[in-house]
């Protein structure tokens, strides 16, 4: 098979950057940019804007504006669909084009793809290269939310927290407004926009009384909003269920919870989802899978540190956001971001595949992938 060229990686680069667009906007589908090009003359750019919209290889190829295309290769960050959904088939579009020359950038994992628009196109004589190292990684990367859940089922979490640098994230009595600066505050909502559901435990709602809802400019789509509350104890007067109407709310519950509560939540517009399983991780993986069959396929995990703890012992957590604010808190009953069963040695520690750090304001943002899918 033929390699990318330099021109080839130069444009392919180029369609992964315009597929950032779409982050917010497209999920849970996969984020796509797309180039056509003649060697260095670029004829038209187009990314999957929008769920249900054109694909990111239909809004490039159109926007050639009719042009003669037989000469022309096709960039997409992500191989191109060949199955019938909401919008045709990309194959369709790209041979009814007469685009002969194909550069991708990474591989769709879900079962209607896999390879199969790929040998659609080359079965029509279509020449197909596939790009490798870090453009393929950065094209893998962007989509880590919808490789996962096409893969488990299950969405990928993002668990994102604010803590002291003592490693705190609330007093002894449950304060902790505000650890983090405005700045970091104001990030975390551009973060909620990004993602299918934002999920806290009973513990943070009962506290805090949150929204969870994303607060900044040009929200495309609030995320759904999550409570995990096994008995049920969430108050149909809080913002979260009084905001049902407009946002859409999930509280998951054990078996435990009094069908009395459940009622009132779901009298109230929220949706109860029960979770099974012998242990808490148990029961974090069971609503898991409900959540990702709903569609959702990225959750942004705000804590608490019970929840998180859940999480973590589930081995459920993809990528760590840490804001570390420059305070002291002190105290050993204040709070650590991470509680649950944890491990007993070092040596069986869950160990980051990357550590970055960046200023935010006052704070340091610490980003960690644990996985990679």
């Amino acid at each position: 098979m033929q390699a990318a060229t330099k021109t080839d990686r130069a444009h392919l680069a180029r369609a992964i950057e315009l597929a950032r667009n779409g982050i917010g906007r497209a999920n849970p589908n996969p984020v796509v940019g797309a180039v056509v090009a003649i060697d260095g003359t670029v004829l038209g750019e187009g990314w999957h804007d929008e769920l249900g919209g054109p694909h990111a290889e239909v809004n490039a190829i159109g926007a050639c504006g009719g042009r003669d295309l037989a000469a022309a290769t096709l960039y997409v960050s992500l191989e191109p669909c060949c199955h019938h959904g909401a919008t045709p088939p990309c194959t369709d579009a790209i041979l009814a084009a007469g685009i002969r020359r194909v550069v991708v950038a990474s591989d769709d994992p879900t079962e209607k793809a896999s390879g199969r628009g790929l040998g659609i196109l080359r079965d029509e004589g279509v020449e197909i290269v596939l790009a490798d190292g870090e453009l393929a990684h950065s094209a893998r990367l962007l989509n880590q939310a919808f490789r996962k859940h096409a893969r488990t089922g299950r969405p990928w979490i993002l668990f994102k927290s604010a803590m002291t640098l003592d490693g705190k994230v609330a007093t002894r009595d449950g304060d902790s407004k505000w650890i983090s600066g405005v700045e970091s505050r104001e990030l975390a909502h551009h973060w909620r926009a990004s993602v299918d559901a934002v999920a806290i435990g009973i513990g943070t709602a009962l506290t805090d009384d949150p929204q969870l809802t994303a607060r900044v400019e040009h929200v495309h789509r609030q995320p759904r909003r999550v409570v995990f509350d096994s008995l049920a104890r969430l108050p149909v007067s809080s913002q979260l269920v009084c905001l049902t109407a407009d946002v859409p709310l999930i509280v998951v519950v054990s078996r435990a919870a009094a069908r009395s509560e459940t009622d009132a939540l779901e009298a109230a517009g929220a949706e109860v989802l029960v979770a099974t399983g012998e242990n808490e991780p148990a029961r974090v993986r069971a609503a898991l899978d409900q959540l990702g069959s709903r569609g959702i396929a990225s959750i942004l995990l705000e804590g608490g540190p019970h929840l998180a703890g859940a999480f973590l012992d589930a081995g459920e957590i993809d990528e760590v956001r840490l804001f570390l604010a420059p305070m002291l808190l002190g105290g050993r009953s204040a709070r650590d971001p991470l509680e649950g069963e944890g491990v007993e040695r070092i040596a069986e520690a869950i160990s980051a595949l990357t550590l970055d750090c960046e200023p935010v304001g006052e704070d340091l943002l610490i980003s960690a992938r644990l996985r990679e899918w």
